[in-house]
């Protein structure tokens, strides 16, 4: 997702449902959280500044 964890629930609405649905998401996953800007946004700004 590229939504937060944090906004997770604002997102889904109902919180049993998300529980529900985030556990079998989460299960057996790693979560990995980046920081930073986006790269294709990095990239972008780049190939603008050559065109």
């Amino acid at each position: 997702s590229q939504i937060p964890v944090k906004e997770w629930y604002d997102i889904i609405g109902e919180k049993t449902i998300a529980d529900a649905v985030l556990d079998r998401i989460v299960h057996h996953s790693i979560r990995v959280e980046l920081f930073g800007e986006s790269m294709r946004r990095r990239n972008s700004k780049i190939e603008n500044v050559f065109l």
